[in-house]
């Protein structure tokens, strides 16, 4: 981005320079020795050209809306429309949420993001005994088609977007939606929203796996197959690199662990016959926005870079739509502290600037009183007011990605990229992402950032304000903590007895039944769910149809 001449008389002025500033730093020294972000990347005392002069601006960089996309996916970003600002809402039964949803839509939200509970993630209706304690907990919910309907009643889903943060049963929530949405009088072609679809990262990080991760592939690429040809505007996956970070992973891993992922995706796609260059069209990814601020900036940049080199060199991609790397972003819920709850107003602040500076296409942000209980009205309308005052009063959304040039931002954004290809070359030597998984290696580094993170804090390496410092004597009250109501659960099961009673069971067995013999001869199972469901077959069944043929994973101790 220099010539040669600059650069070799700027390095005199720069080393000028640092001679003079050892004399100050003997007076004044810094803080400490080193400054480090939180992917162990050494963040100089300045960054100058000299950091950039290896940077070619139109392969590095480029314009926006063109490869590689590292200014942005769309030409004019957020001064055609802002992002999605998508509060992530589910709690107790549908009608409870259903109620949570209307009030976030009347406060300025522009898309649904959907909450379940354990037992709807984990494949087990609410009258299972691994279900008992957990209905309606830590989201909505769902036993059936009717469920669905009641969540959605009053919102027209041809008119809305709405991601669904569900996994392993991504499928029977994806057939319940559209036959809602069928009965509203929409064509599942206009819909829009996502299902997060992302099997893989439940064997790293989070643990809602139902089948081995040979049949889940098989699943996720027959919705990849039904949604190119029938939902075409739907994004059929959003892997997420969210919750990898949750369980510990620093920045750099984050991306490099997502795209790992999103290889075997792509890699069991091609496999079967889909061409990338459609369905690479409806990926979509999820990731964490932490406190580092510049570091997280530089990631999201890296990622649509990293991407679209991935889908161009690896895969031979030829559409640049398929070359977008689009994504959502949460703020960081591990971030959030029980300490001084107040303070996580700023935290998330923090966070969101960093994702909008960073160019997301759909924002949650978390509430302050999260770390304490479910989130109160009063603390989501906080949440949900900080990404509008970013929108309307910052001024950061007049201009294409502002920070852009920044010697700082420039070279961390290189930085990262380069460590992150360190790791997808390494998982590469493993033989992919599946056998990584199998071998313990992704959950072992996770495993030691997150340790490594933890000693950081205790050792007041890395200050948390209000845990490990500024603490005060005096505990913060808030007014109210939400909690879930201890006879969400009796009713729950009290209306899925009833429609039991109330369904056409001949119908339901034979749908089933239809199902079972698709899955035991390979057939893409998507109709055959979407048919279950319209019979009112309940989750838990659709899914023991399944386990029955695909049996159930069960994790090898990692030491």
């Amino acid at each position: 981005m220099y010539d040669k001449e600059f650069l070799k008389e700027f390095s005199q002025k720069l080393k000028a320079w640092e001679e003079q500033l050892q004399s100050e730093l003997k007076k004044f020294p810094e803080r400490q020795e080193r400054f480090d972000t939180r992917s162990a990347i050494e963040v100089k005392r300045v960054y100058t050209p000299i950091d950039l002069q290896n940077v070619d601006y139109f392969d590095d960089l480029g314009l926006p809306g063109e490869y590689p996309f590292t200014r942005g996916v769309q030409r004019t970003m957020y001064r055609g429309r802002f992002w999605t600002m998508r509060q992530y809402a589910g709690f107790g039964t549908a009608e409870e949420t259903n109620k949570r949803f209307k009030y976030l839509l009347q406060q300025g939200q522009t898309g649904l993001s959907v909450a379940f509970d354990l037992p709807t993630q984990m494949g087990y209706d609410s009258d299972h005994p691994l279900a008992q304690g957990e209905v309606g907990r830590v989201g909505v919910a769902v036993d059936s088609l009717r469920d669905i309907e009641v969540l959605f009643d009053g919102i027209p889903l041809k008119d809305v977007s709405t991601s669904m943060t569900i996994n392993s049963t991504a499928a029977i929530l994806l057939g319940m939606y559209a036959v809602t949405a069928q009965k509203q009088g929409a064509q599942i072609s206009d819909l829009r929203g996502t299902i997060q679809n992302d099997v893989l990262k439940e064997y790293i990080a989070r643990g809602t796996y139902i089948f081995p991760p040979q049949p889940s592939m098989k699943i996720i690429t027959d919705i990849f197959e039904f949604c190119s040809k029938n939902m075409p505007k739907w994004n059929t996956i959003s892997i997420s690199g969210y919750h990898i970070r949750e369980a510990g992973a620093n920045a750099v891993q984050e991306l490099a662990f997502t795209f790992c992922d999103g290889i075997a995706y792509v890699e069991a796609a091609v496999k079967s016959g889909l061409d990338p260059n459609v369905f690479g069209k409806q990926l979509s990814f999820f990731f964490a926005a932490h406190n580092n601020f510049l570091e997280e900036i530089a990631k999201f940049r890296a990622a649509r870079r990293i991407w679209a080199k991935i889908m161009k060199e690896r895969f031979k991609v030829t559409n640049p739509e398929a070359l977008k790397l689009r994504f959502h972003t949460q703020t960081g819920g591990s971030t959030l502290t029980a300490q001084q709850p107040l303070n996580n107003i700023v935290r998330v602040a923090l966070q969101a600037l960093a994702a909008v500076l960073g160019g997301t296409q759909s924002l949650h942000t978390n509430s302050f009183d999260e770390a304490l209980g479910l989130p109160t009205e009063e603390s989501v309308q906080v949440a949900l007011r900080t990404q509008q005052i970013i929108a309307y009063e910052s001024g950061v959304a007049d201009t294409v990605d502002p920070l852009a040039g920044s010697f700082a931002i420039e070279a961390l954004t290189n930085e990262i990229e380069d460590k992150v290809w360190k790791y997808i070359e390494k998982v590469d030597s493993l033989g992919g992402m599946v056998r990584a998984i199998e071998t313990g290696y992704v959950q072992k580094e996770i495993h030691n950032s997150a340790y490594e993170q933890q000693l950081a804090i205790e050792n007041k390496e890395q200050i948390v304000v209000g845990v490990n410092a500024f603490q005060t004597d005096q505990e913060t009250q808030l007014k109210s903590i939400l909690k879930v109501d201890p006879s969400v659960e009796e009713r729950q099961i009290a209306a899925l007895s009833k429609l039991r009673k109330e369904r056409d069971n001949n119908a339901v067995r034979e749908s089933l039944k239809d199902l079972k013999q698709a899955a035991e001869n390979g057939k893409n199972i998507v109709p055959y769910v979407f048919n279950a469901v319209s019979v009112y077959a309940t989750l838990g069944e659709i899914t023991d149809t399944l386990r029955d043929v695909f049996g159930e994973y069960t994790e090898s101790t990692i030491l």
